[in-house]
């Protein structure tokens, strides 16, 4: 798989509200160590969009992973053109700086907000764009993934399209393994 399209829950639906929540720590570790494996597999391409939560922190880890190794590169794709526009000022500047730092940005629509529609055509963009998802989802606590989930599962109907769901099975056993690594040696 080339290119990865890499969503999942907004930082507010994780209870992230800070750069120095623990919980934080433990998803971009997470997203490090799964990037790590694609790559090793011949991922070239981290696609995104900007949304708070998953898909900055994997842009972030893409970046980190780039300046160590060369790969992947990274593109922030957004909506439509006035995305993240009603957020406050300090997640504006954090947009507009991964924006900067990316391989790649545009918005798939050309217009400002309008309609639902938009953000279909962003998934359908996604989809056809890119050789597989991975999600960081859980299907017993929905939220707003559950709309990808259930695009994607659509989508695998018709043609193969690869999915990795990281639930929060997964995450609990990334905080215990990042737990386990912080931990001082005791000999």
């Amino acid at each position: 798989m080339e290119r990865v399209w890499i969503t999942g829950y907004r930082s507010y639906e994780l209870g992230v509200f800070g750069t120095t929540d623990p919980k934080l720590q433990v998803i971009k570790y997470l997203l490090n160590q799964t990037l790590q494996r694609y790559v090793e597999d011949g991922l070239r391409w981290v696609i995104t969009g900007g949304q708070l939560g998953i898909e900055q922190w994997a842009l972030e880890s893409a970046l980190a992973l780039k300046k160590e190794n060369g790969v992947p590169k990274s593109a922030m794709m957004l909506p439509f053109t006035d995305f993240g526009q009603k957020w406050n000022e300090d997640n504006q500047s954090h947009l507009a700086a991964l924006k900067e730092q990316v391989d790649f940005s545009a918005s798939v629509s050309a217009s400002p907000y309008q309609t639902p529609q938009q953000l279909k055509a962003y998934q359908t963009f996604m989809l056809t764009h890119t050789d597989g998802a991975i999600l960081v989802y859980d299907p017993e606590k929905e939220g707003r993934p559950k709309y990808d989930y259930d695009i994607i599962q659509k989508f695998q109907e018709s043609r193969p399209y690869p999915l990795e769901v990281i639930d929060f099975y997964a995450l609990q056993d990334a905080a215990d393994e990042y737990a386990e690594q912080q931990r001082p040696d005791e000999w």
